[in-house]
């Protein structure tokens, strides 16, 4: 009896102990899942604390990269102006696109508004067969009405015409001396560009004889053609009465193609690079303007 009853015993505390073994282990087995969970919720937060660092890195360095870097704007406002613009009225010192369509001509204003520098890479002409250009060769029928434009002897004149593809709001138009604009130093530059077929590193300084006035009182133009730097400075006056104040109206060379040699053309062209500008033609006795059939123009232009 005492033996079955130790038996039994036994076999209980077997049980007892077994069970207490499994308690333990799903326990453990328990603890073990909640601390997985745990290490996966944190390394998922890591994660999107890492990919969020990450995308903001990024939009930073794009937005760096939109920012404007360029040196030629420094100390201008860059303002848009509509091509046919007709006020007369300048910002200062604001930098402003004066080029048609897609060119980039850049003109700048001081503090005083006036106009005093106009720059371009590239002087592309104008386009008639891909561009909405007038009967009058223009690409607007009226220029912008900059103060002094109104006298009879003054035109609106474009530091880059038309012809160049230049716009005609105020930040491309100057009052210029109607001889000087139409037949004189400022048309003679225009047709060389156009004859060459447009121009490279183009610059115009403008400068003024005070701070009150939009009346230029000289102009330089500096452009490159086939690898020659041309320089170009007169001043904005009627060159026949400064010829005629000079004596030089009569000095002119008879007009005659039978002189139409490169003896001339070489004697003229001081500096031997096969163009010749309004400098050299000027020091070799030649008065402006030097119209379209003058055996000269049809020989720098050939």
């Amino acid at each position: 009896m005492n033996k079955k009853m130790n038996y039994l015993i036994m076999i209980l505390m077997t049980i007892v102990m077994v069970g207490c073994a499994n308690v333990e282990d799903t326990s453990n087995k328990n603890g073990e899942t909640e601390i997985q969970e745990v290490t996966t919720v944190n390394t998922n937060e890591n994660s999107e604390e890492e990919t969020s660092t990450k995308d903001d890195d990024e939009s930073v360095v794009e937005e760096t990269q939109t920012e404007p870097n360029n040196e030629l704007f420094a100390g201008y406002k860059l303002m848009e102006v509509d091509g046919g613009d007709l006020s007369g009225h300048r910002e200062s010192n604001v930098v402003v696109d004066i080029g048609y369509g897609d060119r980039e001509y850049w003109a700048f204003t001081n503090e005083y508004g006036q106009l005093v520098r106009v720059v371009a890479d590239e002087i592309i002409l104008q386009d008639d067969d891909n561009e909405p250009v007038l009967s009058s060769g223009r690409y607007y029928p009226d220029e912008a009405k900059v103060p002094g434009v109104e006298s009879d002897v003054l035109d609106e004149g474009h530091i880059i015409a038309d012809s160049l593809g230049g716009v005609s709001n105020a930040y491309n138009i100057t009052p210029q001396d109607s001889t000087l604009n139409r037949h004189g130093d400022q048309a003679y530059m225009e047709e060389v560009i156009r004859k060459a077929g447009g121009a490279t590193n183009f610059e115009a300084i403008i400068t003024y004889p005070n701070t009150e006035t939009q009346i230029p009182s000289s102009y330089q133009y500096t452009y490159t053609i086939k690898g020659n730097v041309i320089t170009d400075s007169f001043d904005n006056v009627n060159p026949d009465e400064v010829n005629e104040s000079l004596g030089l109206t009569d000095s002119e060379p008879t007009d005659s193609s039978s002189s139409n040699t490169n003896e001339d053309i070489s004697s003229i062209d001081t500096n031997g690079n096969g163009m010749v500008t309004i400098a050299e033609a000027k020091a070799a006795g030649f008065s402006m303007p030097i119209t379209s059939d003058h055996w000269l123009n049809l020989d720098i232009n050939s």
